[in-house]
């Protein structure tokens, strides 16, 4: 098997123990045994457990800022701030694990990845303030964009685990009908 593609398992088992327990109970042991790797394995790909995790935020944030930023390009004011809430919506059902991480992770002080979960807040969370700046520039548009990004994601994942049978649509509007 290529490092590639182990390194590509021991993330995706990892992300997913993560989002179900959380970062302190799970265990280098339980991530190998689901990865179906040697416990070394992980240590040589990412160096420690937290090195995973950083790891872990650094491509989700990656991915969700270069998602976010397309969905946007070119457009203005009402039109930006809908692409944006139907892009969250849509990565969020995309990856509905690394979402669950975003939302349990964010503001746990201490830790040695806080500077990766600062890059979520300043890539991803920029993103829509920079189109929050734009359209009510009255506004601490940074304090708006993490309302309306937290927003997003808080009702994200209330339609993916308490009302699946919501169209994504439906999810949209409803964020949207939280702002003027």
């Amino acid at each position: 098997m290529r490092a590639g593609g182990t390194r590509e398992q021991i993330v995706e088992a990892a992300l997913a123990l993560v989002a179900e327990r959380g970062f302190a109970a799970t265990s280098v042991d339980d991530i190998a045994a689901a990865a179906g790797v040697a416990k070394g394995s992980i240590f040589y790909n990412f160096g420690s457990k937290a090195g995973l995790f950083e790891s872990i935020i650094s491509q989700g944030v990656g991915r969700l800022t270069a998602a976010l930023r397309s969905a946007s390009d070119g457009l203005h004011g009402r039109d930006a701030l809908e692409a944006l809430v139907g892009e969250l919506l849509a990565q969020i059902e995309a990856h509905p694990d690394f979402a669950k991480l975003m939302a349990a992770e964010s503001f746990r002080t201490g830790r040695s990845w806080q500077d990766s979960i600062r890059h979520l807040r300043d890539e991803s969370i920029g993103t829509f303030a920079d189109v929050v700046a734009e359209t009510w520039p009255e506004r601490n548009a940074l304090l708006a964009a993490a309302a309306l990004f937290g927003a997003t994601l808080l009702a994200g994942l209330e339609w993916l685990v308490f009302q699946p049978h919501r169209t994504q649509a439906e999810v949209r509007d409803a964020v949207l009908a939280t702002i003027a």
